[in-house]
């Protein structure tokens, strides 16, 4: 018979990228990453113990299949239900949809059905917003759009696999996940979004720079009761006021802990959270544009200053005591830079930032970036190769088009 392995901590099975693998990894958590490219950055991570290969997303019957198996599997390896953490809304919106089936051989925390359908829908969840009174941008109906004179926000309805769908393809420009218009009478106009209307979701717009947008993260028992949480705020987006983040940090104000935390309770909301804000920059009020329930690229931050809410998530799934009150500094930033460069130049543009202040404001801090770490430098060197061998693979076909193009002038 073949015995179990011997293991002080049971391990978690892991979808996600470069960034929640060191999360996990640096609080000495034994990790099994799973990824649908066998050539993922996040496989060659030095805190990568075991790699899972998953079906690809545009098979989520598949996917849903490896998964399963893969959880019979650890279950009679470990002899007890592992651990399963994810990144993103596509995972998120999958492990939902089938928790029955998961939890039968995994351990995760998730809202109820109900939260947890509002919160992946942007049209659901501002009705629901509505029902428990949460202080939401007010939302306007189509048919509203030509009579409203103040600026507006557009926005994708669903957030599941945004990233890829063809509506950002046609209508948001760059990495920008919402449109600002001056009116509604100007959206209402727009023919591309009269088209795509029913896919859209317009609310009045809070106005406000990047720094008026702050997050609310934690970790949520059963009851809905915070077990460690940090605020967070955004120093730039690429690009500005509805983009990705590219510099962010943390922060405290004990006023908005309070406030955020009061709105977990409110909804409320169980396991991993992220609770976006924006502050009104005329009425100093603060306004909920978005709740998350999944980890995200803000833990890795809230790790290296002392806060590491996967960890807590891993303890607590695994029956250990609550922690106590969780201090966390604010010393360390994080950056993506390829985003932050961009966002330099936008802002820039407008006459809102200098080079010399773009260049203080990252060398006059401790930051750590989205996929390179020095003491986990691999899977930023596998992800500039693998875009070398992409680039060498279109090499013959560019020049047998330089070569068709000199035959025709040459004849």
């Amino acid at each position: 018979m073949r015995e179990r392995p011997k293991v002080r901590r049971p391990p978690v099975l892991l979808v996600a990228g470069p960034v929640l693998v060191r999360t996990l990894g640096i609080a000495g958590i034994p990790l099994i990453v799973a990824a649908s490219d066998a050539t993922a950055p996040e496989f060659y991570s030095r805190y990568c113990n075991s790699r899972q290969i998953l079906a690809a997303r545009d098979q989520p019957e598949a996917l849903l299949r490896d998964l399963i198996a893969a959880g019979d599997q650890l279950v009679a390896r470990f002899g007890q239900r592992l651990p399963l953490m994810y990144g993103d809304d596509f995972m998120l919106e999958l492990v939902c949809a089938h928790r029955r089936l998961l939890a039968e051989r995994y351990l995760f925390l998730l809202p109820d059905p109900d939260v947890a359908s509002a919160l992946l829908a942007k049209d659901c969840f501002q009705e629901f917003a509505r029902v428990r009174q949460l202080p939401v941008p007010r939302g306007l109906c189509w048919q509203e759009l030509a009579d409203c004179g103040s600026p507006v926000l557009v926005k994708p309805r669903s957030k599941s696999d945004w990233k890829h769908s063809a509506l950002r393809e046609c209508l948001f420009t760059g990495d920008s996940k919402a449109i600002v218009l001056a009116s509604g009478c100007e959206a209402a106009r727009q023919p591309l979004i009269a088209r795509h209307r029913d896919k859209l979701l317009f609310q009045e717009y809070i106005p406000g720079d990047d720094r008026q947008l702050w997050s609310y993260h934690g970790y949520a028992d059963e009851q809905g009761r915070v077990l460690a949480a940090f605020l967070g705020r955004k120093l730039r987006t690429s690009p500005p006021l509805t983009g990705e983040s590219s510099f962010i940090e943390l922060m405290h104000d004990e006023a908005r802990t309070a406030f955020g935390r009061q709105l977990v309770e409110r909804l409320p909301l169980k396991g991993p959270f992220k609770l976006d804000f924006k502050t009104d920059s005329r009425t100093g009020t603060h306004a909920l544009l978005e709740v998350n329930a999944r980890f995200n690229l803000w833990h890795y931050l809230g790790a290296v200053n002392g806060i590491n809410l996967m960890q807590v998530a891993y303890d607590h799934l695994l029956g250990a005591r609550p922690p106590g009150p969780r201090p966390y500094t604010t010393t360390r930033r994080w950056i993506y830079l390829r985003y932050d460069v961009r966002a330099y130049r936008a802002l820039a543009a407008r006459g809102e930032l200098s080079l010399a202040g773009w260049i203080t404001s990252i060398l006059s801090s401790r930051t750590v970036y989205n996929l390179f770490a020095w003491n986990d430098p691999m899977p930023l060197l596998m992800s500039w190769v693998q875009r070398l061998f992409v680039r060498a693979r279109r090499v013959p076909g560019l020049v047998v088009q330089v070569l068709k193009r000199w035959r025709s002038t040459a004849s």
